[in-house]
């Protein structure tokens, strides 16, 4: 592979998201992992860290920072114990735009987070697809108006939320450039999680209580050593986990398909389709993009 293709999947953004139904458990998140994680020895160091949850009142809840100075590692570097029965977090990388907050995952709307890994561009045509639900946007990110646009499509399809990230992914596959658009979406006792095209992965892991052998707490870090959570609760709940890559020895992480859309619902049941069949109409290249339309590179592995 390329070495400018290498850096880019090296940089991505990771997404993890995790469920246990309608079940409240306590886990704790390293956003950077440790002093001596991987993510530091790289070239390129993270622009941004965030969790979101949901309290006891379903209403959603986010911790995220910019990490535009070495001094703001701290904040992702604190462990943050959290209670939710759903959770969603980010490590952002980006090689152009503002690294600041507005521009951090998760975001949030209607009740509901987001948090993406991929890169759209024409970002003036999907405002101009928005119209006047471009006032959900506060940030200048692409993932953000994908979010809004999957906002306004679950609200026309009744609050069916997979229907709206079906429907908003079919219209930027046939009307934007598109590098990824792996996505999840998450309300405080269901996940949606979406794998497009296949640039970058997505996994799953249906995970019984205690693991494998029935015994073990949750324990799970990411190959680059970006989040890492750690929930004793998990030794006896079960849950699914969402993650770019897989995170621990569990011999039932699956690769989800490119177009595949996962839904996680309260009981834990796990359902699946294939919503996106076939490559975007236009791709975008790895190191191609206009900085007039949105992210001018894929290494921006998120716009994100």
């Amino acid at each position: 592979m390329p070495g400018s293709d290498r850096e880019a999947l090296d940089a991505m953004c990771r997404l993890f998201g995790m469920t246990g139904g309608t079940r409240r458990v306590h886990a704790t998140f390293w956003l950077l992992d440790a002093p001596d994680s991987l993510a530091r020895q790289s070239r390129r160091e993270p622009d941004g860290t965030g969790v979101g949850w949901f309290d006891a009142g379903g209403r959603p809840r986010l911790a995220k920072q910019p990490l535009a100075a070495y001094a703001d590692r701290a904040f992702a570097d604190e462990a943050r114990e959290l209670e939710s029965a759903v959770f969603l977090a980010h490590v952002r990388y980006a090689t152009t735009g503002a690294v600041e907050a507005r521009n951090t995952h998760p975001f949030e709307q209607r009740g509901r987070l987001f948090a993406h890994n991929g890169v759209v561009g024409d970002l003036d045509r999907l405002e101009r697809e928005l119209g006047p639900d471009r006032a959900l946007v506060h940030g200048d990110t692409d993932s953000e108006r994908l979010f809004a646009l999957v906002t306004r499509e679950t609200e026309r399809h009744g609050g069916d939320v997979g229907a709206g990230i079906a429907t908003a992914a079919r219209w930027v596959a046939e009307h934007l450039p598109v590098y990824a658009i792996n996505l999840i979406v998450a309300t405080a006792d269901q996940l949606w999680a979406l794998r497009y095209p296949d640039a970058h992965e997505l996994w799953v892991l249906e995970r019984p209580a205690g693991g494998q052998s029935g015994r073990r707490h949750l324990d799970a870090a990411s190959a680059a050593g970006t989040v890492r959570v750690r929930s004793a609760h998990l030794s006896r709940c079960p849950a699914v986990i969402v993650a770019s890559e897989p995170m621990d020895e569990e011999p039932g992480w699956r690769l989800l398909a490119p177009g595949e859309l996962l839904h996680v619902a309260p009981t834990l049941r796990v359902v699946s389709a294939i919503v996106v069949d076939g490559p975007p109409v236009r791709t975008l290249p790895l190191s191609t993009g206009s900085p007039a339309s949105g992210p001018p590179t894929a290494t921006d592995a998120t716009a994100s």
